[in-house]
């Protein structure tokens, strides 16, 4: 079977479709990207608006506290995924710091309070260099329409 034709057979899957990735330097001077993509994905999804609101909130909140663990010229990668009743939003960078985001600030109370849930991972990278790849995740979905 030539290249060609595997190319050809191959289908993006329909999950894919609904997924959104943007990567971005991992520096505060790119918040206001990452809130209006959520924003608009929101308002897509026919979020209300004081949950659209709260969505970029929280991704303010999450890249905020990404951007300060990140490593020098390391870069921001947010990926949203629409779909069902909400927004699954994941976050990540490269650190050196093996620690990752701290769970006891006013900050992460506020990320909690805006999003149905929230988790945090830190995950060894394969490079030498020994960096790690810190991801927080959060979902939110849309409030009952009346």
């Amino acid at each position: 079977m030539s290249v060609e034709r595997e190319v050809a057979q191959v289908e993006p899957e329909a999950a894919d479709a609904d997924l959104v990735e943007v990567r971005v330097a991992a520096d505060p001077t790119q918040l206001a990207v990452l809130r209006a993509v959520v924003g608009d994905l929101a308002m897509r999804a026919d979020f209300d608006v004081d949950s659209i609101a709260d969505m970029r909130l929280a991704v303010d909140e999450v890249c905020s506290s990404l951007i300060r663990l990140a490593a020098p010229s390391s870069k921001l990668v947010c990926r949203f995924r629409t779909g069902g009743d909400g927004i699954a939003v994941a976050a990540e960078v490269h650190s050196t710091d093996g620690l990752g985001p701290r769970k006891d600030t006013f900050s992460w109370r506020v990320l909690s309070a805006l999003a149905d849930s929230v988790s945090t991972s830190v995950a060894s990278d394969e490079a030498a260099d020994g960096s790690h790849l810190v991801r927080i995740e959060l979902t939110k979905g849309r409030a009952a329409q009346v």
